[in-house]
């Protein structure tokens, strides 16, 4: 059986790609050649390559990585942490608490009154 990939939707394309960019900037402000820094990743420098570029087809495991070597891998748990959307479905789904109004009882009587004709 073929296994069939789908295309990434065009904006998981640019968020890939200035993924890419940022960890390159990184690891220049490092001052780390990319043949170092491929060699402490464990990849080849065709694969940080195309990492920089934001290639869709990079693992994941190849980001923690890179984030690992650079140091930034604590920045991984803040993926996903607040989930508002989640929380606000989550809470349309909690019954709801049903009001009723009842007429105020007067203080004098025991029970509905009647209207009085006049």
């Amino acid at each position: 059986m073929s296994k069939t990939t789908l295309p990434p939707f065009p904006s998981v394309l640019k968020q890939l790609a200035a993924l890419g960019e940022r960890l390159r900037l990184a690891r220049l402000r490092r001052k780390i050649t990319a043949e170092l820094f491929s060699e402490r990743m464990g990849v080849s420098r065709e694969t940080l390559r195309r990492m920089e570029n934001g290639e869709p087809t990079i693992a994941v495991g190849t980001y923690m990585r890179a984030l690992r070597v650079l140091g930034l891998d604590g920045d991984i748990d803040k993926l996903a942490r607040d989930d508002e959307l989640g929380r606000k479905l989550q809470d349309l789904a909690l019954p709801q608490a049903q009001r009723r109004r009842r007429a105020p009882k007067s203080p004098t009587s025991d029970g509905p009154t009647k209207p009085t004709r006049v």
